[in-house]
C-alpha cells in the first residue's frame, strides 16, 4: 500500500511540475541579464574620435582650457592638438599631415589652403583679432615705441620668422611702415613661432621682442613698452575650419561650433583675445 501511495504522489509532482513549465517563458539567468543589457548599452554609446587640431602657438593656452571643458561633455572624442607656427602647420596639411581641423594666426594660411581645395570651404570663419606688442624682459629696458629699438643699448631683438610664422610677418609690416627695417635688421634674431619670442624674451637672452598681446600677457617675466599702431600693419585675424580630407567631419565640425559658443567666447576673451562674434 505504501508503494502505491509514493508512487501516486510521485506522478502528481512530475505532472504539477510540468504543468508550471508549460507555456511559460524563462526568465534569463542573471549571466543572461547583464550580457543583454551590456551590449543594449554599447549599441547606445557613441563611438570613440580622436580630433587632431593644427593650432597656432599663441593659441596653446585657451585651447587647452576649451579642450578640458569640450570633453568632460562628450567622454567619446580625444583632442589632439600640434602647436607650432600657422605657416609650418600649412606646410604639414598640404604635404597630407592628419589634421581634421586648422586653426590659424593669420589669413595668409588659410586662404592658402582654401586655394588648394584643402579646406571644407563652408566650415573656414574668422573668429578671434589679436594685437602686437613690444615686450621686454621684466627688468629690462623700458622701451614705450618701437622707434627705441634702434638705439645702441638694444642689442638682439627677437622676432618670428617671417616666411612662415604670422607674428613675424606682422612685425616685418611694422617695421617697413615705421621706416625701421634697414636700422634693426643687424639686431634680428628670428624665431620658429611667437612662444619662443616669449622664451628669449623671458631669459633675458635679447633686450626685446615682439608678440601678440596675449602671449605678453600670459607671462610674469615680460612687460609691454608698447602697442603696434594699427595702421602700420594688417589686421591679426584667426580664422578657423575643418579640413577637406578629415575621417570625422561631423565630430570635428561640432568641435568648430563650440568653438563659437558663448562659452569658449569667455575663456578666449580670459586670454586676452577679441572674439569676433
Amino acid at each position: 500500500m505504501k508503494k502505491l501511495l509514493c508512487a501516486l504522489l510521485t506522478g502528481v509532482l512530475l505532472f504539477t511540475s510540468g504543468c508550471g513549465t508549460f507555456g511559460k517563458t524563462s526568465s534569463p539567468s542573471p549571466s543572461e541579464a547583464v550580457s543583454v543589457s551590456e551590449s543594449s548599452q554599447t549599441s547606445d554609446t557613441e563611438p570613440n574620435v580622436e580630433l587632431m587640431v593644427s593650432a597656432a602657438a599663441s593659441l596653446t593656452d585657451c585651447m587647452e582650457e576649451l579642450k578640458a571643458l569640450y570633453t568632460s561633455q562628450h567622454s567619446n572624442i580625444t583632442i589632439t592638438y600640434n602647436f607650432g607656427s600657422s605657416g609650418s602647420l600649412q606646410q604639414q596639411i598640404e604635404q597630407g599631415a592628419p589634421a581634421d581641423i586648422f586653426f590659424s594666426a593669420g589669413k595668409k594660411q588659410m586662404t592658402a589652403l582654401q586655394d588648394a581645395e584643402l579646406m571644407q570651404n563652408d566650415t573656414v570663419k574668422e573668429i578671434l583679432e589679436n594685437k602686437v606688442v613690444l615686450i621686454t624682459p621684466k627688468d629690462g629696458a623700458e622701451l614705450d615705441s618701437f622707434e627705441k629699438l634702434t638705439d645702441s643699448s638694444i642689442a638682439k631683438i627677437a622676432v618670428g620668422e617671417p616666411e612662415s610664422v604670422p607674428v613675424g610677418q606682422y612685425t616685418q609690416q611694422v617695421f617697413e611702415s615705421l621706416k625701421l627695417t634697414d636700422a634693426l635688421k643687424p639686431k634680428l634674431i628670428l624665431s620658429k613661432d611667437v612662444r619662443q619670442v616669449l622664451s628669449y624674451v623671458e631669459a633675458g637672452e635679447v633686450q626685446a621682442g615682439v608678440v601678440y598681446e596675449t602671449d605678453a600677457k600670459i607671462s610674469d617675466k615680460v612687460v609691454i613698452g608698447c602697442t603696434a599702431p594699427e595702421e602700420s600693419h594688417k589686421k591679426v585675424i584667426y580664422p578657423v575650419g575643418v579640413v577637406k580630407e578629415t575621417k570625422h567631419a561631423e565630430e570635428a565640425k561640432a568641435f568648430v561650433d563650440f568653438l563659437f559658443s558663448d562659452t569658449a567666447k569667455e575663456v578666449f576673451a580670459k586670454y586676452g583675445f577679441s572674439p569676433l562674434f
